[in-house]
């Protein structure tokens, strides 16, 4: 009897988005990956989530008259966080396989276990055991593929040393007991990465042996149940990393092999192409043998074979790379002599870039399920195909979870920060006016928040917050901070990616909106008139995208001058080195390219980039320049103070230098334009000086602009990694990750001390990029806008006036 082919698949291979300007994905590490695994056997399917924020899960889904429904979940007894249930799935309709991995330095260190599963006679899935190796060894991988014959389970455990595959047999109670083991050769050869199964037989993947070349090893099952090797397939063509062997499926005779690495391109540096390879049993020489090769028509590194499935008398292959990861799906033809007759694309519609479509695929009968773990705003998605009489593939389900939320809405009074807390965040000396989940403001499951800014509108008197999210902006009336009402969603540039970093500022009454690692975003231009009277929420359109530029990390205003700046832009336009790309905005409707400046003595390349800067019209006590635009660069690796009055030509003054650099982020300055406050993102994760002992910000007299004076340093009052900062009066508001909100006091410029603080990520106050990108204090209510980057937005009054 044929087993369902999802134990077949190897988990995808790992994916990262880093940042043009150095920065990471603050996200990806926490996904939680639903549609990492799949499995289907007849109207059943099986959803793995292993990296869910309260343990990971398995979704169980039966198809219906109406579709494919969600019947129920199961997760591991005492759960935890990012605990890795529901890594690898299989099934043959009445057992249910479901391994747990955790990561290499979680409590389990990745030694992993199998969670058995029966479905009793009313069709409930109960648990019915765990499995184990004999030795559990640390981050061997124990499940990370598995299959079942009859009554044998074999689940390999790629990373014990040279790879193992363990072997249980189930007896008369249903239990089942160790039955030997399959080993593998050379020491990281990944033996047991894939496992595939039909009858008799079972088919082993070591994607890494010879240089990851790679190679399957075929067992055919004895008569007195013990397994003898049919013999080791090898690929006639593929070079060193062709991961051979990361995906096998098999049907009778037939044994189809995913290489994603295969075939390297002439010119192309890195670039391959994939390939499945096909083999048959022949009887009379009692040898497997090679009969053909399936490419696709071309996408170098597409990652064609991640996954393969067969279909019948075709096979499904996953090609999840492909297209900046975002993923193609094929179906491959194989005849009865083992050659491909045909290789098309089946075409799939409204999925997110980045989505890694057909990173996993399992089939039963004609019906599919398709993994792709990074779409719905990277928390993964699953879609359920169906095969016509005819032979077409199509769409009956996308399978797209509820938000999971950590916190319901707060809204409708001030909660006091009392004994130390608001509900489940630390506080001190603050008071909750309300907390809005992601989902309140416009946001679907995956969508995460980054940048925020805010605009009071001086004809009503209205406050309004503009949250900048993974895939757009939103509006929020927050007049009345306890009573927060959204109004709308502005979506990210349609050509564009989703991204974790868009930024928003605001010129007069027009908000302007960037995006990094993002593609061709552009500068969104929107008329914040556009907000008065809005009663329902609306679907907003930019009134202008200036397209000069076309990915950029920040933007920044001088509303005196009506110029912006783009900074850390790349991509097609006007990149600038990474420094300014200023835009003259005296027409906000008509913007126009003015005009580039780069400080070529700062930045990690040497290209003068600015990460962030501050521009304004001078005030301050060197009065060589008051009344001189002046604009202040966090260039990476220092401060650039530079005159740009004349756009034509921006003159450096001066560099503010510190010790042990990290990353110079951002900053602010006093009111009196006196001194200046620096936040250095990486150092409390470098273990840079004393930011190894707290939180550390840079002081800097200014005095004289063309000679910066470093003052030193202040530590806060945990070792939480600082992001943004900004100057109010003789306060100064911190967002600072993991520890939330921190409000400063500046009163003694030089002398700093902590008075209040609001906690949005309960926890560890540690090194790290989790928790609160933002913070903006400058409402005319006095509420102060904070944003947790995966949960939601906070309006919080600051309450220590009081504080002696």
């Amino acid at each position: 009897m044929k087993r369902v082919c999802s134990a077949l698949l190897l988990l995808p291979l790992a994916v990262s988005a880093v940042s043009a300007s150095g920065g990471r994905d603050e996200r990806a590490s926490s996904l939680p990956s639903f549609g990492a695994t799949v499995a289907i056997v007849g109207d059943q399917a099986f959803v793995g989530e292993p990296r869910g924020a309260k343990g990971g899960t398995v979704h169980i889904y039966r198809r219906g008259p109406a579709g494919w429904k969600e019947t129920g979940t199961l997760t591991a007894p005492a759960g935890a966080p990012n605990d890795g249930f529901g890594t690898t799935l299989v099934s043959d309709g009445t057992t249910l396989l479901v391994s747990r991995i955790d990561g290499p330095t979680a409590t389990d260190s990745a030694k992993g276990a199998v969670h058995v599963f029966r479905k009793n006679a009313a069709g409930v899935w109960t648990a019915a055991g765990v499995l184990q190796a004999g030795t559990r060894v640390a981050r061997g991988d124990f499940g990370r593929s598995m299959t079942i014959l009859g009554d044998v389970v074999a689940i390999g455990s790629p990373r014990d040393g040279a790879g193992a595959v363990y072997l249980y047999r189930r007896g008369t109670d249903g239990s089942y007991t160790a039955a030997g083991t399959l080993a593998g050769a050379e020491l990281g050869d990944a033996f047991g990465s894939s496992l595939a199964s039909d009858g008799q037989r079972i088919a082993v993947g070591a994607p890494s042996r010879s240089m990851r070349k790679g190679a399957v090893l075929v067992f055919g099952r004895q008569t007195d149940g013990s397994f003898k090797s049919e013999g080791v397939l090898l690929a006639s063509r593929g070079a060193d990393n062709a991961q051979f062997g990361v995906s096998i499926a098999i049907k009778g005779d037939m044994i189809a092999v995913g290489s994603p690495g295969a075939l390297p391109i002439t010119g192309q540096g890195n670039g391959t192409v994939g390939m499945v390879v096909a083999y048959q049993w022949n009887p009379k020489t009692s040898a497997w043998r090679e009969t053909d090769a399936a490419v696709p028509f071309s996408y170098a590194g597409a990652g064609f074979g991640t996954s393969v499935a067969f279909a019948g008398n075709e096979l499904l292959i996953g090609a999840p790379a492909a297209v900046r990861n975002t993923g193609h799906l094929y179906r491959a033809a194989l005849g009865k002599d083992g050659k491909f007759t045909s290789v098309a694309r089946v075409d799939v519609a409204g999925i997110d870039p980045g989505a890694r479509l057909a990173d996993v695929v399992a089939v039963s009968g004609d019906g599919a399920a398709i993994g792709m773990p990074r779409d719905g705003g990277g928390e993964g998605t699953v879609l359920f195909l169906g095969r016509s009489v005819a032979g077409t593939w199509s769409v009956k389900n996308t399978i797209i979870p509820a938000p999971a939320e950590t916190w319901t809405a707060m809204t409708g009074a001030e909660v006091v920060c009392k004994d130390g807390k608001v509900k489940d965040w630390e506080c001190g000396n603050t008071g909750l006016m309300s907390y809005l989940p992601i989902s309140a403001i416009g946001g679907k499951r995956g969508v995460g928040l980054s940048g925020n800014w805010g605009w009071t509108d001086p004809e009503t008197g209205k406050d309004y917050a503009l949250v900048g999210r993974t895939d757009g902006t939103s509006f929020v009336d927050v007049t009345d901070p306890a009573r927060p009402r959204y109004l709308g969603n502005l979506p990210k540039t349609a050509e564009a990616q989703a991204t974790s970093w868009r930024e928003i500022k605001t010129l007069k009454h027009y908000a302007l909106i960037v995006s990094d690692a993002s593609g061709p975003h552009g500068v969104q231009i929107f008329d914040m008139h556009r907000l008065r009277g809005v009663k329902t929420p609306q679907e907003f359109t930019p009134d202008v995208t200036y397209d000069k530029v076309a990915s950029v990390h920040d933007i920044l205003t001088n509303e005196e001058s009506m110029f912006a700046y783009a900074v850390g832009s790349n991509g097609p336009g006007e990149n600038c080195g990474g420094g300014y790309h200023m835009i003259d905005m005296r027409d906000p409707l008509k913007p126009t390219f003015a005009g580039c400046h780069a400080d070529k003595r700062t930045g990690r390349s040497g290209t003068g980039y600015s990460h962030d800067a501050l521009c304004q019209v001078y005030r301050g006590p060197d009065t060589r320049y008051q009344g001189k635009e002046i604009c202040l660069g966090s260039n990476e690796t220092a401060i650039s103070i530079a005159d740009f009055s004349d756009k034509k030509n921006p003159t450096v003054l001066g560099l503010a230098t510190y010790p042990d650099v990290g990353y110079t982020h951002q900053g602010w300055w006093s009111e009196d334009m006196r001194y200046f406050y620096l936040n250095d993102e990486l150092d409390e994760t470098g273990g840079k000086g004393d930011a190894a002992k707290a939180t550390r910000t840079l002081i800097f007299d200014f005095a004289k602009l063309d000679d910066p004076v470093f003052v030193g340093p202040f530590l806060g009052t945990s070792k939480a990694s600082d992001h943004n900062l900004y100057v109010k009066g003789n306060r100064m508001y911190q967002s600072n990750y993991k520890a939330g909100l921190r409000i400063i006091d500046i009163t003694n410029p030089t002398q700093p001390r902590e008075v209040g603080f609001f906690d949005v990520e309960p926890g560890e106050n540690s090194p790290g990029f989790s928790g609160t990108w933002n913070s903006y204090p400058y409402f005319k209510n006095g509420s102060i806008l904070v944003n947790n980057m995966g949960k939601g937005i906070f309006l919080v009054r600051d309450r220590t006036s009081t504080v002696p």
